[in-house]
């Protein structure tokens, strides 16, 4: 086999597209890949895959619901639809390998792979099993799980079910604390608070933060990844609250709508973070030991963010907010007592490690590399 054809198909989060790019870099030091990733016309996989440089269809897609309304049955109509311009792709690009990412659009490439008898390997990034996820199993070779909670979650299956761990970039580990404060103005001498709502934002938290801002910079820094203004408006109006800020005050607050390689440095800086609770988050706040305030997404797939944020709560590295129960005082008086002692809150998020599987990214592409080879063997020369 001279390149290992395969085709992502997933997205809809970052926690159902970066695992993925860390896993094709951790393939690629085994052997040359040649990738197709199917995603949604505008979903934010898009983006991701063309960043890095691969290549990216669309095709239609129709969400996954649990109650029924109008606008159901436009979207189960989609589902077909979806499965025939997948099938179409597949065919052309004869991968040895289909690999699902979860995100409802992920469910016609796996259907698809199944009709033209590619193997399939499937990744549940999330502590439960989302409904993508169950349908996908059910004609998948290969289930990799994140956490040992999601395998009692998935019933009887054909697959065999395999714990990978979540694998996280390996960029970020290479963050230096120094260059993080150096890139933003920010100083050693008062703790720096990272807050992030995901890809996307959380219009919710960033207006609580908002209201809290002129009493929090009193203490800490603070580094604001408030997402898209196109998605959410808030950008301009953090911005011209920024500005209301004593200078000497102002200089503590850092607000963009997404950080790129500015990442690995703001995490290496971080004190404290506070977020959502998707797959992604809370990975990397395990992976690299940080300590958090996790706000989950209300109303999320099975209440997945909640799940999802009580892996770390219970291991002791984070404290878990409903978003119903957070006030701008709330916020700070809970971001006061953490940052008194910073020793001790290096030490909290520390414990988070326990939860993280450092070779998750190569565990997860020694999985699809054999579910690849046996295709290969089964078909060659593919």
């Amino acid at each position: 086999m001279s390149a290992l054809r395969i085709v992502i198909g997933g997205g809809g989060t970052g926690g159902h597209t970066v695992p993925a790019l860390a896993m094709l870099e951790a393939l690629r030091a085994r052997v040359p890949v040649d990738v197709l990733w199917i995603g949604s016309r505008n979903g934010v996989e898009r983006r991701f895959a063309l960043q890095n440089g691969l290549s990216y269809r669309w095709i239609p897609t129709g969400k996954l619901r649990r109650y029924f309304t109008v606008r159901t049955l436009l979207d189960l109509a989609a589902i077909p639809a979806g499965v025939i311009a997948a099938t179409a792709l597949i065919r052309a690009f004869r991968p040895h390998v289909v690999f699902g990412t979860g995100g409802y659009v992920s469910v016609p490439v796996v259907l698809a792979g199944r009709l033209n008898r590619i193997p399939i390997v499937i990744h549940e990034q999330t502590a439960t099993a989302g409904l993508a996820t169950r349908i996908a199993a059910r004609f998948a070779d290969v289930i990799a799980i994140s956490f040992e909670s999601t395998r009692p979650l998935l019933g009887a299956t054909r697959a065999t079910i395999v714990h990978t761990g979540l694998p996280i970039r390996e960029e970020l580990h290479q963050g230096d604390a120094e260059r993080g404060r150096q890139r933003f103005g920010l100083t050693a001498a008062l703790p720096i608070v990272y807050v992030t709502g995901g890809v996307l934002g959380a219009q919710a938290l960033n207006r609580c933060l908002a209201a809290a801002l002129p009493g929090l910079v009193q203490s800490v820094q603070i580094v604001h990844q408030c997402g898209p203004a196109h998605i959410n408006g808030d950008l301009p109006r953090l911005l011209a609250l920024r500005e209301t800020l004593p200078p000497a005050l102002r200089a503590r607050y850092v607000v963009r709508e997404f950080l790129t390689d500015e990442l690995p440095d703001i995490y290496a800086a971080a004190d404290l973070v506070i977020g959502r609770a998707g797959a992604s988050t809370v990975g990397e706040l395990a992976a690299l030991g940080k300590p958090a305030i996790l706000i989950p997404l209300p109303g999320s797939r099975g209440d997945e963010q909640t799940a999802n944020a009580r892996l770390l709560s219970a291991v002791g590295s984070a404290v878990v907010v409903p978003q119903a129960d957070v006030t701008p005082e709330r916020l700070s008086e809970l971001v006061t007592t953490l940052v008194a002692d910073r020793e001790a809150l290096a030490a909290m998020g520390a414990r988070g490690k326990a939860l993280a599987v450092p070779d998750a990214a190569d565990r997860l592409a020694a999985l699809i590399r054999a579910a690849a080879e046996s295709r290969a063997v089964a078909s060659a020369p593919l």
